[in-house]
């Protein structure tokens, strides 16, 4: 599936979106470069699953818990993982395989230990549609 946003409203939509649809034990990554619109397309997640409080990128944290929405949400952020086995002194099977909603921003550091269906989103932008525009694709693997 493939989305355009033209700005940060329309990208926390349909994070919004995904988060009301989302079921327990649902896995996302979640890729784009650097100024994307990752945080803002995670807020709009938690924002579908019922969390009011405020969502930041878990960056310097690696893992994120916000248990007071509908379903737990567990938001990674494991671009300063160095090696795949440091996921293992977080717990993340607990979250990954849990009853919660996982999303996992720069999941290709960590490909191998992904389980194998998930939900990719993959965020891009094109300076020739204007500097706010984003696609936005999900791609569902293993399913």
């Amino acid at each position: 599936m493939e989305w355009e946003s033209f700005c940060a409203e329309d990208t926390f939509a349909l994070g919004q979106q995904i988060g009301q649809q989302a079921v327990a034990g649902e896995v996302y990554t979640l890729t784009g470069d650097l100024g994307t619109g990752k945080t803002v397309f995670s807020q709009g997640v938690a924002s579908g699953l019922g969390i009011k409080g405020p969502v930041s990128s878990p960056t310097f944290t690696i893992l994120q818990v916000y248990e007071e929405g509908r379903l737990p949400f567990y938001h990674f952020d494991v671009y300063r993982i160095s090696d795949p086995e440091e996921m293992d002194e977080i717990g993340y099977e607990d979250c990954i395989y849990g009853e919660g909603v996982c999303l996992i921003e720069w999941a290709s550091l960590i490909q191998e230990i992904l389980p194998k269906c998930y939900k990719e989103i993959r965020i891009e932008k094109d300076f020739s549609k204007g500097l706010d525009y984003r696609r936005i694709t999900l791609t569902a693997y293993g399913t």
